[in-house]
């Protein structure tokens, strides 16, 4: 299985699609150093340099990209879902 999703850090919430991605294709997950860190299956399309969620993410939790908070959930995300502006809140202009 060719990998399709990069990772910053094998620990991250979510990973960087580095294609288009097809709702029900089965990816694997590298990281930076091409590190195999797991398989996904994706739920739903995800375009080319957008975020896949690697594990359920429940609404409100803080997602880690970078080995770093990006931000939180505004709604539940499943693995394999599509991770961008509709269910991602920055934490940046919050404070």
């Amino acid at each position: 299985m060719a990998h399709a999703i990069l990772l910053h850090a094998p620990t991250d919430d979510v990973g960087v699609a580095v294609r288009d991605l097809k709702k029900g294709e089965s990816v694997g997950a590298v990281t930076l150093e091409g590190k195999f860190v797991a398989n996904v299956k994706l739920i739903g399309a995800v375009p080319l340099g957008h975020k896949v969620a690697m594990r359920d993410l429940a609404k409100g939790k803080q997602v880690i990209e970078y080995g770093r908070v990006i931000g939180a959930a505004a709604q539940s995300a499943k693995r394999g879902a599509h991770v961008h502006t509709h269910n991602l809140k920055t934490l940046r202009w919050t404070k």
